[in-house]
């Protein structure tokens, strides 16, 4: 469901049912009679939304009598329903210098404070807020949202800067094509742009889900439907994509079997078709509204927002985990670091899967949706900042999504001076507001090295000096293609397997590495038999060391793992070096750091006669040792299928 809908719901619900005392027909200040029986019949169009008749009666109301300040009053809420906020403040001002009554004057007091806040007016906003909290002492609710109102106004002019280095542009009219288009979100590798987009600006109009893909020059072609099986004569609203874009999860609210009055659905992509979706069941969906989800890199952690009972706010972020058996955990609020008794919205978990991004209207900002981001640390979220201006301003803002490397964002942007028109917008993000994690990216094909046929692997992340997985996905069953999100501040073991073949490790040191240029990497993976072979690349020792360093585990336990899967074979743990040193030297040395390897294995279980351990020193290079990059390739452990 689109955003600017519900807002305009919740709008219009308060122009029909919040009618302020000191305003109703009994207190009017006319007794023409005419006067009141066209401000009567206005009011029964303006219930209704038929603006424009209202408008004509209530200005008929007025020229019955030229002092007819309520009449002012309901012409200026609805000039601000339809966004006219200049016309709406003439008229507010004109109303309030006809009326002398202070319980009266205390609803354009109000009112002013909100449209001035609107236009982005702060001084003024401060000046009729202030005056309506000195003249209210009785209503709560109506103070408090004053007082939400004032700490916007006072952080706005606190925090307004420069909007020059944002740079913000919309996206070609190749891009932004339809009369609304919103909540972009982007594949890790930025070749894929997804958003929704409606056709035209009523409730009515029908809200897909498209596709934009980029040329050889880097030029984004027209936008065209995911897929047909996802689309629908209905509506698909908002989506997330993993990174490696095969994971869609978006929201379906009629037309499909759910829970409540919007659920979210999953699909996956094998080769090029998108899969039936599925909802996402129980554990997720409620008797509620859920929308707005938003994925981890690897698919495995989803935030999302619904209105759900027994949250803390009207709309609250919330999120769920991919468990071992694939299927999502029970969801959980995120609690109130980040949710407030107002709303919070369009969340956007980054690729580094630290960082939070999400749209508010209950923090202190620049007025109305701000995004504001919040960072993980130790298991828990951090206080939310603003993200500032211009990104945030007087007008709305959500669904921002930020690239890999944190260097330019998107987000759709809603023009408050037109009713349902909003456009796609890319911003430099400046150095100071950028990542303090940024991420890059390795992708590229698994296949049988014999065959070459692509297969279908498990691609798993670890950070080797915690042992702990990061994330993994699975290669494609039909193309072969994976993509793995590295994040920086660690160092990686990557690990591609598939049962029948020997696994493949590969190192990736992300701890201080500030150089984010996407690595291309296809992977050939071996069928077990004998004479199969690979090289062991997180095995770390300390220079003439042979004494296996901690961060060596991880490795370890995937070899571990590997010969479980594989009760039948054996195995030749082989050490080899460069050309320093001494041939006897480097003999003992790399024997002696085979033994280290098998005796670790047969510490952990592996029956012993299953190992075979030889140093072979520098006898075996895989490159010349001409230089200290291939010096470091031909240091190395291996391992050999015997039998």
């Amino acid at each position: 469901m689109k955003l600017s809908v519900m807002k305009q719901s919740f709008i219009l619900w308060l122009m029909l049912f919040v009618v302020y005392p000191a305003l109703s027909q009994a207190n009017l200040s006319t007794k023409n009679k005419k006067a009141i029986e066209y401000y009567t019949q206005a009011d029964n169009f303006r219930v209704r939304g038929e603006y424009k008749e209202a408008l004509n009666l209530l200005k008929q109301a007025i020229e019955k009598d030229r002092n007819f300040s309520e009449a002012y009053f309901r012409q200026a809420l609805i000039h601000k329903s339809l966004r006219e906020y200049p016309q709406a403040t003439e008229l507010y001002l004109k109303g309030l210098s006809l009326s002398l009554d202070p319980k009266k004057q205390k609803a354009y007091f109000l009112e002013l404070g909100e449209v001035y806040l609107l236009e982005g007016d702060y001084e003024k906003s401060l000046e009729f807020i202030n005056r309506y909290l000195d003249s209210e002492i009785l209503n709560k609710p109506k103070i408090e949202q004053a007082s939400l109102w004032k700490r916007n106004a006072q952080f706005a002019l606190r925090n307004k800067k420069i909007a020059s280095q944002f740079q913000p542009h919309p996206l070609s009219d190749t891009v932004n094509a339809f009369a609304m288009q919103y909540f972009p979100v982007m594949t890790a590798d930025e070749q894929e742009l997804i958003f929704t987009r409606r056709r035209g600006g009523s409730q009515d109009d029908d809200e897909d889900l498209v596709v934009c893909k980029k040329d050889d020059r880097g030029k984004w072609l027209s936008p065209v439907s995911i897929s047909p099986n996802i689309n629908s004569r209905l509506n698909e609203g908002t989506c997330s994509i993993s990174a490696d874009g095969r994971q869609l999860i978006f929201t379906s609210c009629i037309g499909r079997r759910g829970y409540g009055s919007c659920d979210l659905f999953e699909s996956r992509k094998v080769g090029g078709e998108w899969t039936t979706p599925v909802n996402l069941g129980p554990e997720i969906n409620s008797a509620a509204w859920e929308s707005q989800p938003s994925l981890s890199a690897d698919g495995r952690m989803l935030f999302f927002v619904s209105d759900r009972k027994g949250g803390i706010g009207n709309k609250d972020v919330y999120i769920s985990y991919k468990m071992e058996d694939n299927h999502w955990a029970r969801a959980e609020n995120l609690g109130d670091q980040i949710n407030t008794p107002y709303e919070e919205i369009s969340p956007f978990i980054h690729v580094n899967g630290r960082t939070l991004f999400f749209a508010s209207n209950g923090k202190p900002g620049f007025g109305g949706y701000d995004i504001y981001r919040s960072e993980r640390e130790n298991g828990k979220w951090t206080v939310p900042v603003n993200f500032g201006y211009p990104v945030n301003t007087y007008e709305d803002q959500f669904s921002l999504f930020i690239t890999a490397d944190g260097k330019h964002g998107f987000y759709s942007h809603e023009d408050n001076q037109r009713i349902n028109s909003s456009k796609i917008i890319e911003i430099n993000v400046p150095e100071e507001l950028q990542l303090r994690y940024k991420s890059n990216y390795v992708k590229g094909t698994v296949r049988d090295r014999k065959t070459n046929q692509p297969l279908m692997a498990r691609v798993e992340l670890f950070n080797i000096n915690k042992n702990e997985l990061t994330s993994f996905v699975w290669s494609d069953s039909v193309t072969g293609e994976y993509l793995m999100v590295l994040t920086q501040g660690a160092d990686y073991g990557l690990y591609v397997s598939r049962p029948g073949y020997l696994f493949q490790s590969l190192n990736f040191n992300y701890e201080v590495n500030e150089n984010l240029v996407p690595v291309g990497l296809n992977v050939l993976l071996d069928p077990v038999e004998t004479g199969a072979s690979g090289v062991l690349n997180n095995l770390f020792f300390d220079l003439n060391k042979y004494e296996l360093k901690e961060k060596s585990i991880t490795e370890l336990d995937r070899v571990i793992r590997f010969l479980q899967e594989n009760p039948a074979i054996r195995v030749e743990i082989s050490g080899h070096t460069d050309n320093a040193g001494t041939p006897a030297y480097n003999l003992q040395l790399s024997q002696k750091r085979a033994q280290s390897v098998a005796d670790y294995l047969s510490a952990h279980g592996v029956v012993a006669s299953r190992l075979m351990q030889k140093g072979y020193g520098a006898d075996k290079p895989l490159k010349p040792n001409d230089t200290e990059e291939n010096r470091q390739i031909n240091r190395r452990i291996e391992f050999r299928v015997v039998r």
